[in-house]
């Protein structure tokens, strides 16, 4: 097994960026990728889970959702594979930071704060783009191309373009997403990234410095992402093209599901099941 946690499954990416002790990696990450008068200086996590206005609506569950010392709001997910309808869902999840700042019982003037999807991609969105861009930037602007609306960002990185090697490295941004990039295959920190938040990031990713249960966790977590991986490569090679998106989207709940299981037959409490998989407390409950 590597020495560090795969950041693309869901436990290492919640153990790099979703822990309390982990906030000043996540807002060291995120102002590489944010103009200077978004930058984070303090933040403050938030509930994952957002509710809708009414029973018959979905519920969203985020990676990782946050709030900085401005009020400014930020969904950050990790997305293994593209799934149908990627781009709606984005917007969908959007909404609900949106929404969630209306303000009742008093006058208020739809005044809103700044809300951001930064989607970290294992894929790219289409291939055959003659120009891809590594980071995908979307913002509201008019048929002129002049910015409309500057408070709704969305930024998705698309990985497997970035091809850097180490001694390429030159900004805080490179090293990062060399960072995500390669994680599982160092055994060692890149002289070139020598930096306190570096050495941070490369000892929460170690694996033989996690307590048992934790790793326990993590290799469940790990399996059945190589078993996800495995099973849309072979569906890919036997040319079953159709169908693949939505099989994906039904594959990953399902994921969540077993993962859920194999963790509460080891032992594993429900707090901790939710923090890693995103299922509800109702879904754990029913679980056998």
């Amino acid at each position: 097994m590597s020495r560090y946690i795969n950041p693309y499954t869901d436990f290492g990416f919640k153990k790099l960026f979703g822990e309390e002790a982990s906030k000043d990696l996540l807002a060291d990450f995120l102002n590489t990728l944010l103009p200077e008068r978004h930058q984070i200086h303090t933040l403050e996590f938030r509930n994952p889970e957002l509710l809708g206005t009414s029973s018959a609506d979905r519920r969203a569950v985020f990676d990782i959702y946050c709030e900085n010392d401005k009020g400014e709001q930020f969904i950050v997910e990790m997305q293994k594979a593209e799934q149908e309808n990627f781009k709606d869902r984005s917007l969908y999840y959007v909404s609900h930071p949106i929404r969630a700042q209306g303000q009742k019982g008093k006058e208020w003037k739809f005044n809103l704060k700044t809300v951001y999807f930064i989607g970290i991609l294992d894929f790219v969105f289409d291939e055959h783009d003659p120009a891809p861009l590594l980071i995908n930037e979307v913002s509201l602007k008019n048929q002129h191309g002049k910015e409309f609306y500057d408070k709704l960002k969305m930024l998705y990185i698309q990985m497997p373009l970035f091809e850097k090697k180490e001694s390429e490295l030159k900004t805080r941004q490179d090293k990062w997403l060399y960072f995500l990039k390669h994680l599982p295959d160092l055994e060692q920190i890149p002289s070139i990234m020598k930096e306190k938040v570096f050495k941070k990031a490369f000892k929460k990713a170690e694996l033989a410095a996690m307590p048992e249960k934790e790793r326990e966790v993590y290799e469940h977590n790990l399996h059945d992402y190589w078993t996800y991986l495995a099973t849309i490569e072979t569906a890919e090679n036997k040319g079953r093209a159709e169908g693949i998106a939505k099989g994906i989207a039904k594959g990953r709940a399902e994921e969540k599901l077993e993962i859920g299981r194999n963790m509460k037959k080891d032992g594993v409490d429900s707090k901790t099941i939710a923090k890693y998989t995103g299922l509800s407390p109702e879904e754990i409950k029913r679980m056998e």
